[in-house]
């Protein structure tokens, strides 16, 4: 790891997005409340969460940061959940790492709670993709 000892602690922010395509047949079960693992948005929220709070044991080379505040939700479309996560901290490092950790996490909680849905006849996944993760604001307090 980066030696941070020397930083000031600030407050920080860091806000991720991204999103899974599914079929629209989907996107109206999970609607419907009807998906057989559960309320799979309030899943994938917790999922995220956790994730959240266990970047470092999950990326090697990240500090562990005490976060004071995270925010994950969902913008249901036609073909497709987006996922946006914010992460506050006041730390010597910046959080974008646990806001990207989240995204994908609960994204990939989606996937687990539809994949029953999304697969062919092939057990493949043609329409299923988690796309556009990324980092759209960072924010260090001075």
């Amino acid at each position: 790891m980066i030696d941070i000892s020397d930083k000031k602690t600030v407050k920080r922010k860091a806000k991720a997005k991204g999103e899974i395509k599914l079929k629209k047949e989907t996107i109206k079960t999970i609607k419907e409340g009807k998906v057989k693992k559960g309320d799979v948005l309030t899943v994938a929220r917790v999922a995220g969460l956790n994730a959240v709070k266990n970047t470092s044991a999950l990326i090697p080379m990240c500090h562990p940061v005490a976060v004071s505040a995270v925010n994950i939700d969902f913008d249901v479309r036609e073909s497709a959940v987006i996922c946006t996560c914010e992460v506050k901290a006041e730390y010597k490092t910046g959080v974008e790492m646990e806001a990207l950790t989240g995204v994908t996490v609960a994204l990939l909680t989606v996937w687990d709670m539809v994949k029953y849905l999304e697969k062919n006849e092939r057990g493949q996944y043609p329409e299923t993709k988690i796309t556009n993760v990324e980092v759209v604001e960072k924010v260090k307090e001075e």
